[in-house]
């Protein structure tokens, strides 16, 4: 079986996740793409980035406050910060994450809600240091 990507899908994926992220970011990521996690890149290029970043249902402020409210309630510490990030190329703002990260204090539990606070506020400190 071959890891052949759809080739609309995959632009549009690179597109999506260079307005979200940063086109900085996805250099280096397309750059330190190796044999290894190619197939794994092009799965979240065009799953992640080419349909469900890209569909127009939502707006990406909106996609972005649940994509954080997730990776807080799941834990996943280096997924949170660099959504976080995003936020300055999404819409959505400090108290949008705020109000994502109360939600995620009553359905995840506090000590997530917690400890992914303190990552926000690391986070927007060293964006506001940049």
């Amino acid at each position: 079986m071959t890891d052949t990507p759809h080739p609309d899908r995959m632009a549009q994926g690179m597109q999506t996740r260079s307005t979200v992220l940063g086109s900085d970011y996805v250099n280096r990521a397309t750059a330190n793409k190796s044999a290894l996690d190619a197939p794994f890149q092009n799965l979240i290029t065009e799953a992640a980035w080419g349909h469900v970043w890209s569909r127009d249902t939502i707006t990406k402020r909106e996609r972005s406050m649940l994509t954080i409210a997730l990776l807080a309630g799941l834990g996943n510490d280096h997924e949170l910060a660099l959504h976080i990030r995003a936020t300055a190329n999404t819409g959505a703002s400090r108290e949008d994450v705020m109000e994502a990260l109360l939600h995620v204090a009553i359905y995840a539990g506090v000590p997530r809600a917690n400890h992914a606070i303190k990552i926000a506020k690391e986070t927007f400190a060293q964006m506001d240091q940049a």
